[in-house]
């Protein structure tokens, strides 16, 4: 399908931001809808149902974070963040309801349309993983797992993951960035290779949006973040994976 006839619904309070965003989406060709605040957007993602939701953090009465749990709750459409809170842990908690990616405000044209196009292109190639507790509620069969270390699981195909007997829910972007790392460790991967591989072209310079995906991701899987055992850091080089014995 091409880009004229996909729907972008943009959730900005602020006039301003929210028309240079849809002047921009128009004139690449999507079709836009606009929301004027938290409220209204939650109502237009049922009634237009978009293809994707470009959404600002900070908004009166139902900010950013509280509309993206409630889509989420009902729909996997793709959601970017736009916001001028940059800081890690304000991302974080973004991906953690459910957001795809993020853009930082003030934001560059390019990027902005660069970001829709591969957000698009990816919920086209990659649909969800499945949510935990889904199915009949069994373990994953530790007989047909990729890489199991007794504390960590995960099997490629049907992209599930386990930490400590506890299956759990990573993104599909998370999910091909842990897989890259394991079917490529103990390799150091460089950070252009990784963002080229997981994200696409449109992100290989964008070295601090790995970080921050990395860091995420072994908040989930790591038993100590902070001093990481997995997902290793070699300065100024890239990332790698290191294998642990299994039990």
């Amino acid at each position: 399908m091409s880009e004229r006839h996909k729907t972008i619904l943009v959730i900005e309070d602020d006039q301003m931001t929210r028309d240079v965003v849809r002047r921009h989406l128009e004139r690449a060709g999507y079709q836009v809808a606009l929301a004027v605040d938290g409220k209204d957007g939650l109502q237009k993602v049922f009634d237009v149902k978009p293809d994707l939701v470009i959404l600002d953090i900070t908004m009166p009465h139902m900010d950013g974070f509280m509309v993206c749990k409630r889509v989420r709750e009902l729909s996997t459409v793709p959601i970017i963040m736009l916001t001028a809170r940059s800081e890690p842990e304000e991302i974080v908690k973004g991906l953690e309801l459910g957001a795809d990616d993020y853009i930082p405000k003030p934001f560059n044209k390019d990027v902005l349309l660069a970001r829709t196009k591969a957000n698009l292109r990816r919920a086209l190639e990659y649909p969800p993983m499945p949510l935990e507790g889904s199915g009949d509620g069994e373990m994953m069969r530790r007989d047909g797992v990729d890489y199991d270390d007794g504390h960590l699981a995960i099997d490629f195909t049907q992209r599930r993951v386990v930490v400590d007997e506890q299956q759990i829910r990573l993104s599909p972007t998370e999910f091909r960035l842990l897989q890259l790392l394991i079917q490529e460790a103990p390799r150091v991967l460089p950070y252009r290779t990784i963002l080229e591989n997981v994200w696409g072209f449109e992100y290989i310079d964008d070295i601090n949006y790995l970080r921050v995906y990395i860091w995420h991701v072994r908040n989930k899987i790591e038993i100590d973040p902070k001093a990481p055992a997995y997902i290793i850091n070699e300065l100024s080089l890239g990332y790698r994976f290191e294998p642990k014995a299994g039990k």
